[in-house]
């Protein structure tokens, strides 16, 4: 018997796809800078997070690799703390794993 309840069981199998989703995204440059990110804050993401992160991930990765690098501005109705946070740690590679 385990001592965790089910909404901590629920979350951890959400963390767990999530980083399956954010390391298989279809290009190698993709993963690495999504991947890298979501990797790195995945144990520490509130629900909240946990979800724009869900939200985020169903984005086109090439709309999202725009973003990311800065090719295209991210649309208003699209912006969050949680993409934000990631263009910045794309902008700065040592940020990226870290936090």
């Amino acid at each position: 018997m385990t001592d965790e309840t089910p909404l901590a069981a629920e979350l951890d199998r959400r963390r767990r796809r999530l980083l399956f989703r954010a390391t298989h995204r279809g290009t190698h440059e993709s993963d690495l800078l999504i991947g890298g990110f979501v990797g790195a804050r995945l144990a520490r993401l509130t629900l909240a997070e946990i979800e724009a992160l869900e939200t985020l991930l169903e984005t086109p990765d090439p709309v999202l690799a725009d973003w990311l690098t800065g090719r295209e501005a991210i649309p208003p109705e699209a912006e969050t703390p949680l993409l934000r946070a990631m263009v910045a740690a794309c902008a700065n590679p040592t940020e990226r794993n870290s936090s």
